[in-house]
């Protein structure tokens, strides 16, 4: 076993991603101390993504104040790599649900005008490359909010402005964008986006998800009418129907409006996220790979970050093992590919005791240690042969 790379999320309540690779790594030391490890933290485009891609790609942060959701000033944050060419921004850190108490919840009030601030910040910082993460949203104005803060103006039909927020989406009946940003013309807008909801109807943004966000019945009827009726004012606009594009639903429709007015491309959160990272190029080379998340189910395999490594090792013949701190016994994983997926924890162990940062440390590296005399018991033993 010459190199393996270990490439983890976050074991969420416990871990960060690079905690977790630090502790493997200690593990598979003890045994094979020549080993190569190479370490990459992941994330699958929601909470945590900035955090994963910064700090492998050794970027910085930049802190800015915007609006919340309810257009209260807030400090915040987004991350910069490439040289301050490519902006990692997550719309949760300015538009999110946990940003608001309970009662404060009204997804007919609530704006991402919090989130187009931080894109205009980067755009006037100079970064010519947004990859956003649009997970965990408050909202469900279709974008609307954001687009305000980007130059965009709404009108109604009697030229009146409109603030961008859900109960402004029945009465928007032009989009004025001749003082939108100038950067906006040139700048590459990749999202991360793992729904498929399109932007109104049954299964659309308001009727799926606005309950989430404290809508009631009537509120979630007005909203899809509102989002029927500004699908149009974009068919008018600019001949696009963002009602044909699949995950144009996401996070209250600001998947839509990214699509249909700015020109991004909508992309499920692991190839994003692999991507940025030139995840293929790391596994050049690598004997395993190893790689988890807290909780190894099914969902797994609809687009988590473990899945997207199997999938980019197999491409090259890499074998991959996962671990986490929980394992769903289930046929959909035991035929998934993984060479073997394993739990970190001592079976009966009290839930709560495990989440402890320190057990669930020294859980993950007994694990890599176990695995790896494991491994190299049976590398000697082959090669006895």
């Amino acid at each position: 076993m010459n190199t393996i790379l270990l490439a983890f999320d976050s074991f969420k309540g416990s871990l960060t991603s690079r905690e977790v690779a630090d502790a493997f790594e200690e593990g598979v030391l003890s045994v094979l101390p020549d080993c190569a490890v190479k370490k990459v933290c992941l994330a699958d485009g929601g909470e945590g993504t900035a955090e994963a891609l910064v700090s492998t790609l050794g970027g910085k942060w930049i802190e800015v104040e915007v609006s919340d959701p309810l257009m209260r000033p807030i400090r915040t944050r987004y991350g910069v790599v490439d040289d301050g060419r490519t902006a990692i921004i997550e719309m949760a850190s300015a538009s999110g649900l946990t940003l608001l108490a309970e009662e404060e919840r009204n997804p007919l009030k609530t704006s991402t005008y919090g989130t187009g601030q931080l894109i205009a910040d980067a755009l006037k910082r100079g970064c010519r490359k947004l990859l956003i993460g649009i997970g965990g949203s408050a909202t469900n104005d279709a974008g609307t909010g954001m687009l305000s803060a980007l130059g965009f103006r709404l009108f109604d039909a009697e030229g009146m402005s409109l603030a961008g927020c859900g109960e402004s989406l029945e009465r928007i009946a032009t989009i004025d964008s001749s003082h939108i940003l100038p950067e906006l013309k040139t700048v590459d807008i990749r999202v991360a986006c793992d729904v498929t909801n399109p932007f109104c109807g049954p299964q659309g943004a308001a009727y799926i998800f606005a309950s989430q966000k404290g809508a009631d019945r009537q509120m979630v009827e007005q909203l899809d009418r509102g989002m029927h009726h500004f699908a149009e004012v974009i068919r008018e606009y600019n001949k696009v129907d963002v009602t044909n594009i699949s995950g144009a639903g996401a996070a209250g429709g600001l998947g839509g409006a990214f699509s249909s007015l700015l020109g991004a491309r909508l992309c499920r959160g692991v190839e994003l996220v692999l991507d940025t990272l030139h995840f293929e190029e790391l596994l050049a080379g690598c004997d395993l790979v190893v790689t988890g998340e807290g909780r190894i189910d099914r969902q797994t395999l609809m687009g988590k970050a473990p899945m997207g490594v199997l999938e980019a090792a197999t491409r090259q013949d890499i074998p991959v093992i996962a671990i986490g701190g929980s394992i769903e016994q289930s046929p959909e994983l035991e035929q998934s590919g993984f060479s073997s997926i394993l739990s970190i924890n001592e079976e009966g162990l009290p839930l709560h005791l495990t989440m402890r940062p320190d057990v669930a440390r020294e859980n993950v590296r007994r694990t890599g240690r176990k695995l790896f005399l494991s491994l190299s018991h049976t590398s000697l033993a082959k090669d006895s042969y």
